[in-house]
């Protein structure tokens, strides 16, 4: 009598990912390698044999949550192998948890291999280590993150990504490519570009050009814009900083190639505050060029971030950004109060702004946006618009518009609508607004 053996159960492996999108992209990345090794992903600590923690150490708030996520998967598991952003300072992380198993910076996907590899032994199998098309995607389906380069040559002063991430360091535009395609094959209806500095695509290699599908290109913003378009997907634009060449990704909107939104860091209006942040500060010349991009584009939409309470910030200053506010009536808006973060330049200035005061400017700040974001919704009220199906829930379908990026923007409610599948893309007509979202119904 032949008796079968026993499967061996496959080691698994717990997974935490916290921070920005190219954060989630790292996580990705290890989690693909992990599947492609064999590795069990599970998403609970007692059915983990480790857990992997993707930190954030952006600002104080985001180490705090870091921490304390290390912490708890310490305490319900034991077993803690930590990487990320945080993980770039190894004594931050060991001193408040000295019994994590290993400690890398972001980007580590060998340390972090290497790391398991210690821990949790595991031979791999290609008949039964199987990898969906497209890797391991912590997104839904039909969207995706695709990071196009890692690191920044900028020194704003507020931040410390530079120490953490390195200089610049473009990715192939071929490989970029090839990755999109795999992406859009395996259902992706939405790419999200994302990087430090998105509009410095390939500064680092003098714009060298690559190959893809047997031609060259240019390992440029604007050629791999248009290469992505190709593809068929929403194409959308994170982190873009206003050089001369976004002007040259405009007509790519206007002719729909890829969608009408820019992510454009602004964080400030005030040309002197703008200086001590080491951030372009030609404020008239910004107002100018807005202008001229919603002439050729006008359904652009424009999302930004600001900072708040940086320090030595006057109260004209801060007068300077609301005025800025209300001159380039801007889309979607974000807006923090400055932190201090250890190793930052700003930390040495002079004159910080107390925090009561902080909170009042940003509460202003947020009231003069909410007005600017609530009349540019409305105008929207009758139009037809395209928009693309994220979910459905008890009321009806949630989806979104062009100028809706996932989890940062509004939604678009289609309420009493059922029955369509994620990824889909339709025409609907606007019925009403608020300050953030859409209500609208299907175009019959």
């Amino acid at each position: 009598m032949v008796t079968k053996a026993r499967p061996v159960r496959s080691p698994t492996v717990g997974f935490v990912s916290l921070g920005c999108p190219k954060a989630t992209v790292d996580s990705e990345r290890i989690l693909t390698q992990l599947r492609a090794e064999g590795y069990g992903i599970v998403g609970s600590y007692d059915d983990a044999d480790v857990v992997v923690v993707n930190t954030c150490g952006f600002i104080d708030a985001a180490v705090q949550e870091s921490l304390e996520a290390i912490g708890e998967a310490l305490a319900e598991n034991g077993k803690v192998i930590v990487t990320g952003c945080l993980g770039a300072k190894g004594d931050v992380v060991r001193e408040a948890h000295p019994k994590v198993l290993a400690v890398s910076g972001p980007h580590a996907l060998d340390e972090v291999m290497s790391a398991v590899h210690t821990a949790l032994p595991k031979p791999h199998d290609p008949f039964e280590d199987l990898i969906p098309p497209g890797g391991v995607k912590l997104t839904p389906r039909h969207y995706a993150y695709l990071k196009i380069s890692e690191g920044c040559n900028h020194r704003c002063t507020f931040c410390i990504i530079p120490s953490m991430r390195g200089d610049l360091v473009s990715r192939p535009i071929g490989d970029v490519m090839r990755e999109a395609e795999a992406l859009v094959g395996a259902g992706v209806q939405e790419l999200l570009v994302v990087s430090q500095d998105t509009s410095a695509y390939g500064v680092d290699v003098k714009y060298r050009p690559g190959f893809w599908n047997g031609r060259p290109l240019k390992t440029r913003m604007t050629e791999l814009a248009g290469a992505l378009g190709s593809l068929g997907a929403w194409v959308r634009l994170h982190y873009v900083y206003p050089y001369p060449s976004v002007d040259d990704v405009i007509p790519l909107m206007a002719d729909g190639t890829i969608l009408p939104y820019l992510d454009i860091p602004f964080q400030h209006a005030s040309p002197r505050i703008l200086k001590a942040m080491k951030r372009p500060g030609a404020v008239e010349k910004t107002l100018d060029r807005i202008q001229q991009w919603r002439a050729a584009v006008p359904d652009l939409t424009l999302r930004s971030t600001f900072i708040v309470g940086f320090p030595g910030e006057t109260d004209a200053e801060f007068e300077e950004l609301l005025e800025f506010l209300k001159l380039a009536q801007l889309d979607r808006v974000g807006c923090f109060k400055y932190s201090p973060v250890e190793g930052a330049a700003a930390n040495a200035l002079p004159d910080p702004v107390p925090d009561d005061l902080k909170e009042e400017r940003l509460e202003r700040f947020m009231e003069t946006q909410a007005d600017i974001s609530a009349a540019r919704l409305d105008a929207k009220i009758g139009r037809e618009i395209e928009v693309i199906v994220d979910e459905e829930d008890e009321v009806g379908t949630l989806a979104r518009s062009h100028a809706d990026a996932p989890e940062i923007d509004g939604v678009v409610y289609l309420e009493g609508v059922f029955g369509l599948k994620p990824g889909t893309r339709l025409k609907v007509t606007v019925e009403s607004t608020d300050e953030h979202d859409l209500w609208a119904s299907p175009v019959s």
